[in-house]
């Protein structure tokens, strides 16, 4: 349940981090990490100092649904200069650590990230005639972040979501979103560790496509040159009836076909509903019963192969240059991030954790795999986007820790090869495609979409 107020934070109390002290006694009312980020606001909007606000009627740390607990709605004139018109600008607190006394997020010392490490911004095209932000971008940003706090999967900058659905629930066909840095809000040094803003950017299914089929940075800096998608600042227009390819058909054929086919795509992983059946294992077996997802009815496992097998399937979801799984060793756990958050399953910028050993390598003669519709529709730019240019591409099950990775060879730490095809670790598989040889080889009546 949200309410809409005016914020409670009076100007002499909203102070950049390091700005002037504010008044004896005052700042101890103020949270320390919620002062820090309306200090950056308020140097954004210094005659706004009494933003409108949707606030929880019952926090997040009190048992409420909603993790944010505020989201500020500004009135942005635009810059005639840069051809950006006015607009809404709403910014959330919560995904970072406003308290700093582990009442949402774990502590983890300045010099990380500060809860999640982010918060997440929007900025909505003004309406003529329009007197007060709309409220429906809150309950988005609280949808998201109810993601966030449920999955522990972070957002990156370029990372996509599918929402399908119009985002104010209405017949637009801005149905979807990219995720980016904000273009006016820095990078905010709380006293419990650094907070990034990503912006929301509405986008529709056309757009969404071609940002899994390349990658999300190149089709934001496509809109942003395109008046009507976004302009410089990406700001979403729900009445917008075109897509940018409608608006400039060369978009499609000149920037990203071309993308494609010299760069392929950087979406090293999602989140799916997929499931494998090892085909030529004995019913019978039940040695390794405990370490393996068989169907739709996934085995137990051990809260220590559970952990291990998460950690494994983080960094393998990491793209980098040399396009390398992790090796299968145990080596100690990097400190740049709290062991319980997860990075972002759709982004190059994910940061490298290190797994533990695993249990034994299984090498299988022949697997069934499933997908939904929507993961499926994703197999050819696993192939033409990702294994032909000697990449990786992971789908993970959102119903537990089953994934299932498609692997080139030559990608370095894959446990899959050419001679042994497919191989699992636990409930993850690996399946190695002999550089595209896969694309060819496999009748369509066998990759099961329901």
């Amino acid at each position: 349940a949200l309410i809409l107020k005016k914020s409670c934070a009076p100007g002499l109390l909203v102070r950049p981090i390091n700005g002037p002290a504010a008044a004896p006694g005052l700042a101890s009312i103020f949270p320390p990490g919620l002062q820090a980020i309306y200090g950056e606001c308020r140097r954004l909007y210094p005659d706004q100092a009494n933003p409108l606000q949707v606030t929880a009627i019952v926090k997040y740390w009190l048992g409420g649904p909603d993790p944010l607990d505020y989201i500020s709605m500004y009135r942005n004139v635009g810059c005639a200069a840069q051809d950006v018109q006015e607009h809404w600008h709403y910014i959330s607190f919560g995904l970072s650590d406003l308290y700093g006394d582990n009442r949402v997020h774990e502590f983890t010392g300045q010099e990380g990230p500060s809860g999640f490490g982010f918060e997440l911004t929007f900025r909505l095209k003004r309406e003529v005639g329009e007197t007060a932000p709309p409220t429906w971008p809150a309950e988005l940003m609280q949808g998201l972040a109810r993601y966030v706090f449920q999955s522990e999967n972070t957002f990156c900058s370029g990372d996509h979501i599918s929402w399908h659905s119009p985002l104010d629930n209405s017949e637009s066909r801005i149905q979807h979103m990219l995720l980016t840095e904000d273009p006016q809000i820095s990078p905010v040094h709380t006293p419990f560790g650094l907070v990034n803003f990503l912006q929301i950017v509405g986008v529709c299914t056309e757009e969404l496509q071609a940002a899994q089929q390349w990658n999300g940075q190149g089709i934001l800096e496509l809109l942003r040159g395109v008046h009507v998608a976004g302009g410089p600042w990406l700001i979403t227009d729900m009445r917008r009836g075109e897509t940018m390819f409608d608006i400039d058909p060369h978009l499609q054929q000149e920037r990203v076909d071309q993308g494609i086919e010299t760069e392929g795509s950087n979406l090293s992983g999602v989140s799916a509903k997929c499931v494998w059946d090892d085909l030529s294992r004995p019913s019978e077996d039940e040695e390794d019963s405990r370490s393996i997802c068989i169907g739709s009815q996934p085995r137990r496992l051990s809260e220590k192969d559970t952990e291990q097998i998460r950690e494994a399937l983080r960094k393998g979801l990491e793209f980098n240059t040399k396009a390398a799984l992790p090796p299968i060793n145990s080596q100690k756990q990097g400190h740049d991030r709290p062991q319980s958050r997860k990075d972002s399953l759709e982004s190059e910028s994910s940061a490298a954790i290190i797994p533990h050993e695993l249990v034994r390598t299984r090498q299988l003669e022949s697997v069934h795999l499933k997908f939904n519709q929507e993961s499926g529709t994703l197999l050819p730019l696993c192939l033409r986007g990702r294994l032909l240019h000697g990449r990786h591409f992971t789908y993970k099950s959102i119903n537990g820790d089953t994934a299932i990775t498609f692997v080139s060879t030559g990608v370095e730490g894959a446990f899959a090869t050419e001679e042994h095809p497919y191989a699992a670790h636990g409930p993850w598989l690996q399946v190695n495609t002999h550089t595209g040889s896969w694309q060819n080889t496999v009748p369509s009546e066998s990759i099961h979409t329901p």
